[in-house]
């Protein structure tokens, strides 16, 4: 873990606070998607990129609930995560936008991802290309509220 991804494990520890709205969080979490590819793909990205951001950043997950029944229901993010919508040269360009600030955590989600049969042959895709070559399905982001915005200010929620 970088020292940077260290100091944003510490801010968003230090940032939960029950009961306030998410708007009020110090850091914020989106997750920017190609609105061209169909529900499923979106939905697969969506998911593996959640579980690259709990797994780097576990702080983002809230603790678990009881509901009245004694059942429980593990955490779920307490920032909460916009789903947002933008076409391939948009997510592209947030990527590109966002792998040149400081305080970001970014996880990103290729064609070769998706495409692949097992976890060795994507890995392998990757490492074959050049990252101008990659097509972006969806890129996730957390980081500073403002610059967060300022990369991804005036995307509409994906519907």
């Amino acid at each position: 873990m970088t020292e940077e991804h260290q100091e944003l494990r510490a801010v968003l520890a230090a940032d939960v606070r029950e009961g306030v709205g998410t708007r009020a969080a110090k850091l914020k979490w989106v997750i920017v998607a190609d609105e061209s590819l169909g529900a499923g793909l979106i939905a697969n990205a969506a998911t593996c990129l959640g579980a690259a951001v709990a797994s780097a950043l576990p702080e983002v997950v809230g603790a678990g609930a009881v509901d009245a029944s004694g059942q429980a229901h593990p955490g779920l993010p307490w920032s909460g995560c916009s789903i947002l919508a933008a076409d391939a040269a948009k997510v592209r360009e947030i990527r590109t936008k966002a792998v040149a600030k400081d305080g970001l955590f970014i996880a990103d989600m290729s064609k070769h991802a998706q495409v692949s049969r097992n976890y060795e042959e994507y890995r392998a895709a990757v490492a074959a290309s050049d990252e101008d070559e990659l097509s972006y399905y969806a890129v996730s982001l957390v980081g500073p509220r403002n610059k967060i915005d300022k990369l991804v200010g005036g995307l509409p929620l994906l519907r």
